[in-house]
């Protein structure tokens, strides 16, 4: 019963992730082709990344008291009222129309990746060697998820390319309604609703090692979007001379390896699940690799291919952080607060991910790809010296995933 769920939800957020990347790069090469300049795109997902934060601190609060499988239909239907505004004639596509558009889709997102995530810690089978199956189920959720938003960047670039923008979010529109009244009508009622209401006051994490693990996320989630969102595809755009299909392609293929690794990181990290040391470990780690890309940058190196090589080795890196960070909050959390610490723990996501945006328009206006770089590699040391002080996994973890049975 519990795989099944699992599988539910997943399939139906790989649908969602698909629209969630194709709508990122419509929107951002689309407006690039009209002559916006790279801030003016950036804070078009202002909204987008501003009621993602509050969506995450209201939303673990609401999932208590209405269920998880609620706030993920509700996620879904937002997203296709927000692909649908797209549509409209294009005199309609105002600066501000699109922003609220943006921000409806942003609300969607964190509406469904907090119901998803917090589910899994709810349906994973208990019992021995129950935290290592936990970290390879949050692994592939998560890991799977990022392949598919890749190959949503390359579904928006190649429909983009194909059939134009308006026609483009229709379609997903359309395919994104199907998949969730099918999810609707099989999913199970109830699911994550607390057996006693939380209340508001609760909405703030009170545990060192979540206030901890969601700096870490602020700043790691921060360091990607500092230069990924804006600055390196309208580099790749106007600098390299790509069309949007190449764009897209790149970017997507990109995010695809990095689910892989994702995905892959129980694996790489061997039997034993990570601790709060291991967040520390690899984040310090990840700091070399924008440093690096920047520095080769600056002594004229053929700037492709350094980013296909310097992005590459940057996304193995960062996917694994991630990974990390994505099993240690659910570790550190007990089951009747999972929804609450996942929702603050994905407010500080998408803090991050609004503050890397708009640096990212900024920091490529003033200062070039580079100057994108730096910030990025001070972000991530950030990330790495609050991983500092995160405690190891906690011994009754065993004992609150068995007492579940």
């Amino acid at each position: 019963m519990g795989f099944r769920i699992y599988l539910i939800i997943t399939l139906a957020y790989w649908a969602f992730t698909l629209t969630d990347g194709a709508i990122h790069m419509l929107v951002v090469l689309h407006f690039h082709a009209l002559g916006f300049a790279p801030l003016k795109i950036a804070m078009l997902f202002l909204f987008y990344e501003v009621f993602g934060i509050l969506t995450n601190g209201v939303g673990g609060w609401v999932a208590t008291r209405i269920g998880l499988n609620r706030t993920m239909i509700i996620g879904g239907f937002l997203q296709v009222f927000a692909l649908g505004m797209l549509t409209v004639d294009p005199s309609w596509l105002t600066v501000e129309y699109v922003m609220a558009a943006m921000a409806l889709s942003g609300i969607a997102k964190d509406l469904n990746k907090m119901s998803a995530k917090s589910s899994v810690k709810l349906v994973a089978p208990k019992g021995e060697n129950a935290e290592s199956r936990l970290f390879r189920w949050v692994a592939v959720l998560t890991g799977s998820k990022n392949t598919l938003k890749g190959a949503g960047f390359f579904l928006g670039g190649l429909l983009l390319y194909t059939i134009g923008f308006q026609l483009a979010l229709a379609f997903m529109a359309a395919g994104l309604c199907l998949v969730y009244l099918l999810t609707w009508w099989v999913l199970p009622s109830g699911l994550g609703m607390g057996k006693s209401k939380a209340k508001f006051s609760q909405l703030f994490s009170k545990s060192s090692e979540i206030n901890l693990l969601s700096g870490a996320r602020f700043f790691l989630f921060g360091s990607r979007d500092v230069w990924f969102v804006v600055g390196l595809p309208v580099f790749l755009a106007s600098v390299t001379g790509w069309n949007h299909l190449e764009v897209g392609g790149f970017l997507a293929l990109w995010v695809v390896c990095y689910g892989f690794v994702q995905a892959g990181a129980p694996l790489l990290l061997g039997k034993h699940p990570p601790q709060g040391s291991s967040a520390r470990n690899w984040a310090l780690l990840l700091a070399a690799f924008p440093a690096g890309i920047a520095l080769a940058l600056s002594q004229g190196l053929n700037p492709a291919w350094t980013l296909m090589i310097g992005l590459y080795l940057f996304g193995a890196i960062f996917a694994i952080n991630s990974s990390v960070h994505s099993y240690l909050i659910l570790a550190y959390s007990d089951q009747e607060k999972v929804a609450m610490n996942v929702g603050f723990y994905y407010m500080a996501n998408a803090a991050g991910r609004l503050t890397g945006t708009v640096l990212s328009g900024w920091a490529y206006q003033t200062q070039g790809l580079t100057g994108c770089l730096w910030w990025s590699t001070g972000f991530v040391l950030a990330a790495g010296v609050l991983s500092w002080w995160l405690p190891p996994v906690p011994a009754q973890e065993k004992a609150v995933v068995v007492a579940g049975e």
